[in-house]
């Protein structure tokens, strides 16, 4: 009996360690689990000690002679078991796995039920402390990266960061309050060390706070939220067996699928070929069918309100006879999913986007040109064959093709084209990730990506300072290697990234004046060959600590 208890006190006394669990409330369910065993199992010691049944002779003589086995190991080591276990902010506590030895006629030293009692409650005690104190659970992500940047324009010219440098930190929060419904935060603040100036070009300093990327850019000290939204979980939908889910707040669309890979973070909901920008909104989805993972999920969301400032004559009132809000709405149908092998899709149309009114000086504000769909699909596979040994079954491989077209708005161009005119654009990507040369858990990848002349996506909250690589209308080639340190806890990765621009306005706006694609020697026959970027490429190394 002693052996069986010892081990479940060291279980419940190691499980900081031992979970490895993907997500912050997996990590609190098994601890809650483990308690909840904990505690079944002092009720079931407390009774087996009211009631205790008499030992046959044998059985008796072989309980003995284990008791003298252990005792001799023990006198050997003259030291006491001792299991360190961690709380949730990381202190360690000591938990004696055996206490008051006593000392039979024989020399045997057998650990009294009182003792092992008292010890599996102060280990309850102690989970029941980690999971119940807050309701609040949090986790702490922490990135320093550093960057060396480099751009050839179209003229010959070149710009340079040799050492860009950045501290990023994300804190998660989130709460389960019943079976159901939970909270999911996250904050953020992302920098670049020292302060930033802003007298390089002070007219576009107002965009490094725009919304869609406010906490994908390096910019100020502030902390801002990143997500904040409540989820409800169900298993059936107005009485059939069908799983649902519904949540609304500020939506974790950014790191979406694919993109999620290179990043090393869980996937998102969009399909980061498309969509990787922070979006205000809601979704819902439906499992379909449980045995192949076919389901569907409707989201809506809003990228800008134009509502009048506070302090006006009418505060808040709605100013559409400049500006409409934007507003988005999508469709991720994903007919197959088995974990192993995926093909999922998606469809958005997104209503009265912007294009800067004069591109020399954004703070004179936006201009509302049209709308724009957007139709994605990839299809993924977690292992090449089966079973033809542990690099391939290991090994993911990615395709995926998007389409965009322009929807201008009566008497308004996108994306350099003829008034009301629309506009198709087109882009692939293929990528892999496979398993580390060097170390056991790390993963390396590869990827590239074309896009055409019009091609269009919505994907400036991308992980990548010299632009979004899959905006590009060129070409893109990207090598990065992501290794464990310590656990899962301290990572690096080292990452390049190069683009070859075709046109321009990859990252512009979707009007005339941010969005017209020009070949390179277009943009030096019309003086802006200064300003157009032909080739960029940026070379970066992270250090990061997630617990």
């Amino acid at each position: 009996m002693n052996r069986p208890l010892l081990l479940s006190l060291a279980a419940a006394a190691l499980l900081g360690t031992n979970l490895n669990a993907q997500t912050m409330y997996e990590r609190f369910e098994a601890m809650e689990k483990e308690m909840n065993k904990l505690k079944q199992e002092i009720a079931t010691l407390k009774s087996a000690k009211s009631v205790k049944p008499a030992k046959s002779t044998k059985k008796v003589e072989e309980d003995a002679e284990d008791d003298e086995t252990v005792a001799s190991k023990d006198k050997e080591s003259e030291e006491e078991e001792e299991v360190a276990s961690k709380d949730k902010g990381g202190k360690a506590t000591t938990v004696a796995a055996s206490s008051d030895k006593e000392e039979d006629e024989g020399g045997e030293e057998i650990a009294s039920t009182e003792d092992r009692l008292f010890d599996l409650e102060e280990a309850v005690s102690e989970i029941n402390r980690n999971t119940s104190g807050s309701h609040l659970k949090f986790n702490v992500d922490y990135r320093f990266a550093i960057e060396n940047m480099d751009y050839e324009m179209a003229d010959g010219s070149k710009a340079k960061n040799d050492a860009f440098m950045t501290n990023r930190l994300w804190i998660d929060m989130g709460y389960k309050a019943t079976n159901n419904l939970s909270f999911i935060g996250q904050l953020a603040y992302n920098k670049a060390l020292g302060q930033r100036s802003g007298a390089s070009n002070p007219s576009s300093a107002s965009l490094e706070g725009f919304d869609w990327i406010a906490n994908e850019n390096a910019y100020d000290d502030a902390i801002r939220v990143r997500t904040a939204y409540f989820l409800w979980q169900d298993t059936q939908f107005m009485g059939l067996d069908m799983p649902w889910t519904f949540s609304i707040g500020r939506r974790p669309s950014t790191n979406g699928q694919l993109v999620n890979l290179r990043d090393d973070d869980h996937a998102s909901s969009p399909l980061g070929h498309a969509i990787n920008v922070e979006f205000d909104g809601l979704s819902s989805q439906f499992t379909l069918n449980k045995k192949y993972g076919t389901s569907v999920k409707l989201c809506l969301g809003r990228g800008m309100s134009n509502a009048a400032p506070k302090f006006t004559a009418t505060p808040y009132a709605d100013v559409s006879t400049t500006n409409s809000n934007i507003d988005i709405a999508g469709l991720i149908f994903t007919p197959y999913d088995d974990k192993r092998y995926k093909l999922s899709t998606m469809y958005y149309y997104a209503d009265n986007l912007i294009d800067a009114t004069n591109p020399m000086d954004y703070t004179a504000g936006f201009d509302t040109v049209g709308g724009m769909h957007s139709a994605t699909a990839y299809f993924s596979a977690k292992g090449i064959g089966k079973d033809l040994g542990a690099f391939l079954d290991d090994t993911t491989v990615f395709a995926s093709f998007a389409v965009s077209k322009t929807d201008p708005k009566e008497g308004k161009a996108m994306l350099g084209s003829a008034i009301d005119e629309s506009k198709t654009g087109t882009s692939f990507w293929v990528g892999t990730q496979f398993p580390s040369l060097l170390t056991e858990d790390g993963k390396w990848g590869v990827e590239y990506n074309h896009g055409s002349k019009y091609w269009r996506s919505m994907t400036y909250g991308e992980d990548t300072n010299i632009g979004s690589k899959l905006a590009a209308r060129g070409d893109a080639y990207e090598a990065y290697f992501t290794e464990y340190l310590v656990d899962n806890i301290l990572s690096m990765q080292l990452r390049y990234t190069y683009i070859d621009y075709k046109y321009s306005g990859s990252n512009g706006f979707f009007g005339n004046n941010t969005g017209t694609p020009m070949t390179m020697d277009q943009a030096v026959a019309n003086s802006m060959g200064s300003m157009v970027v032909d080739k960029a490429q940026d070379i970066r190394l992270y250090i990061r600590y997630r617990y």
